[in-house]
């Protein structure tokens, strides 16, 4: 089936005869794909991306050589169970999941950062209390948020808040990264920090690496958005 995706993608390429090809594939396992950015779900497939998106200032590094990490991984495959858990119950995208981990730990559940970000999601003490459940609010946030389990679930019902405050990923992974003080005060945008930047370009790109490995695995029907004529 990713063959033959992957052959349809091509046409599709060819047929519509743009400069670019958009898409994302959404929970049912539907491939979605447009000759325009429609909305924030939509990421690049084919074709160059024009100069007013040019590489964030600070970014160093590619998703290319994490997509190959995470294609073997044996932290990453533990984890599965646990991301599909979190995925499920507050619907955000493994892939997602799978991206900001990768970026923020390296999967490395032991990691602590300078400023006390904790786990796999570098999630801080406060910010976890915040977010916890009745029952993990019964054990410290510092202790709660060793355990990868409740790391995760607790940084999926964070994003999932953030996407539907903030209304677009980009954004969302910038609240992440900076603060959502600093996003309002940013008019809802993101903010120009060039290290926010280059980490939720970062994140984005992974994220839709990852995605594009699905579309070709996993899609299962595919549905063109013809450009509005207006």
């Amino acid at each position: 089936m990713g063959r033959l995706l992957a052959a349809v993608l091509a046409g599709a390429w060819c047929t519509l005869a743009q400069a670019q090809l958009w898409g994302y594939v959404d929970g049912a396992g539907v491939a979605h794909v447009a000759t325009t950015q429609i909305d924030s779900r939509y990421r690049l497939v084919l074709g160059e991306r024009q100069a007013v998106d040019p590489r964030v200032p600070g970014k160093t590094d590619g998703a290319g050589g994490l997509i190959t990490w995470l294609d073997f991984a044996p932290e990453v495959k533990r984890l599965s169970p646990v991301l599909r858990e979190a995925s499920k119950a507050h619907g955000v995208d493994i892939e997602l999941l799978k991206a900001v981990i990768a970026v923020e730990s390296g999967f490395n559940d032991k990691a602590v950062s300078p400023r006390g970000a904790i786990g796999l999601m570098q999630i801080t003490p406060e910010t976890a209390d915040r977010y916890a459940t009745k029952a993990e609010a019964q054990q410290p946030a510092a202790e709660r948020l060793k355990d990868p389990r409740t790391n995760v679930l607790t940084g999926a019902r964070m994003l999932a808040d953030l996407l539907r405050r903030f209304g677009s990923i980009d954004v969302a992974l910038a609240a992440w990264n900076a603060g959502e003080g600093t996003v309002r005060k940013s008019g809802g945008k993101m903010p120009d920090i060039p290290e926010t930047q280059a980490h939720v370009h970062l994140v984005l790109e992974l994220y839709w690496a990852l995605l594009q490995n699905n579309l070709q695995r996993g899609a299962h029907q595919l549905h063109i958005q013809q450009a509005d004529p207006r």
